[in-house]
């Protein structure tokens, strides 16, 4: 049984719609003071076993970096047993991750990727006033604390459309975790093992991952990936004009590349043409498999985003199950109007969100092996058509009878601005942070 009081409520619950959320990162000057933030916030942060209530979808996350650890004092013991990649940190393995060129760390925004980065908080909720009461909640736990500074701020809102940047649905998709009491977005997809996302208990493997030490410390927690991705928007926009004949075209090459229309419908279920209805009703617009009805990629390209994110039960090397992750976006900046496809200048994106157990066998397996290559499912070398790490030589194919449509000059649509590993401690082990006399 999960101990959901122990756990995050930001691990397992999905993000709500609509949504508001700001993001603040801190850095800790002095350790006692660290350990007192640790123990003030402890106090704050909701656990995954809150029940229904007008604030339930109203929360504060706490998640540490190596650094982080380090700088409250952590014994060395315990630090050295956290992952390798979570050691390293994002900026050390970014080009594992594809970071590289625009996207490198030498060009994201300050502080992110620094060793100054400790802590992040997280504040998410509905609405700009039961936002605003979290937020409170957070300033008072960190106001007037010394050898505590706050150091960066993203805030976040849903668009009025309830779509990203580029214009399509977001946070459709959305396992079920044995144990949360909480539905997959896919009927088709049974439950995982909580493992996946939760350390301390068995994963889809059958073996129980090797926690953080002590053991109040790893118990219940989880890793969190953190990015801040850029969107060019119109430069999507003017590759998806020069490469169709008319509106109607541009609106099916971004389904292509996406493998759902923008309104959030699948092209596994629609081919042809947009449904609105259906991309809105959570019931059926993740309601797929892949298999049976498109092997080969004729209605959702194996290439485009959504099926090289989540394959399902597409015949592919290796196991897709073990490589699941929880992703979240938020996103930040203003729209850019419609029909513009010349660059505003302005900057635009999703803050993203990535949960789980295993940072090497998932995200940045994922980010390696299915977002920038297609060895996976026997394809050539192009990358996926929407985030991958272009270069303007890239590739897409679009399968068709008689013949297969390959676009060709792919330009880096997202750039990477930043971002950390994180380590989203148990509610026990925030305290126990909070209690170190080392």
């Amino acid at each position: 049984m999960l101990e959901l009081d122990d756990i995050q409520s930001g691990v397992l619950r999905p993000r709500p719609t609509p949504y508001v959320a700001t993001y603040v990162l801190f850095r800790i000057d002095e350790c006692t003071a660290g350990r007192e933030l640790m123990r003030r916030l402890s106090g704050i942060v909701s656990s995954a076993a809150q029940r229904k209530s007008s604030t339930r979808d109203t929360g504060v996350s706490v998640a540490l970096t190596f650094q982080g650890l380090r700088a409250l004092g952590v014994p060395q013991t315990s630090v050295s047993s956290f992952s390798p990649q979570f050691q390293e940190g994002m900026a050390a393995r970014a080009k594992k991750l594809g970071d590289t060129g625009e996207s490198s760390p030498e060009n994201w925004e300050k502080p992110l990727g620094s060793p100054d980065v400790h802590v992040v908080v997280t504040a998410l909720s509905t609405d700009t006033e039961h936002l605003e009461s979290a937020m409170e909640r957070a300033r008072k736990a960190y106001r007037e604390l010394p050898g505590i500074t706050a150091i960066w701020r993203q805030d976040c809102h849903i668009r009025p459309d309830e779509r990203e940047a580029f214009g399509f649905r977001d946070g459709i998709a959305h396992p079920a975790v044995q144990g949360s009491g909480i539905p997959s977005s896919n009927p088709n997809e049974r439950p995982f093992q909580a493992g996946e996302f939760v350390l301390g208990y068995p994963d889809e493997m059958g073996e129980t991952l090797s926690i953080p030490q002590p053991e109040i410390l790893g118990r219940n927690g989880s890793y969190v990936v953190f990015r801040k991705l850029h969107q060019r928007v119109a430069a999507f926009r003017r590759y998806l004009r020069e490469n169709s004949t008319s509106p109607e075209a541009e609106e099916l090459l971004a389904a292509k590349m996406m493998g759902r229309w923008r309104s959030g419908a699948p092209l596994a279920v629609c081919p042809m043409h947009d449904n609105p209805e259906l991309g809105g009703d959570p019931t059926r617009n993740n309601d797929f498999l892949f298999k049976q009805d498109d092997p080969i990629g004729y209605d959702t390209p194996a290439g485009s985003h959504i099926r090289r994110m989540n394959p399902r039960d597409a015949d592919i090397a290796g196991v897709a199950r073990i490589h699941r992750m929880i992703r979240r976006g938020t996103s930040y900046g203003p729209e850019l109007p419609e029909g513009i496809v010349d660059d505003d200048g302005v900057d635009r994106g999703l803050m993203f969100a990535f949960v789980g157990a295993h940072l090497g066998r998932q995200f940045e397996f994922v980010q390696a092996e299915w977002m920038n290559d297609s060895t996976f499912f026997g394809g050539t070398v192009g990358k996926d058509p929407i985030a991958g790490a272009h270069d303007g030589d890239s590739t897409f194919d679009i399968p068709n009878r008689p013949l297969r449509r390959r676009l060709q000059g792919l330009p880096r649509f997202v750039v990477t601005r930043g971002g950390e590993y994180c380590f989203l401690p148990g509610l026990r082990a925030l305290r126990w942070l909070g209690d170190l006399r080392i």
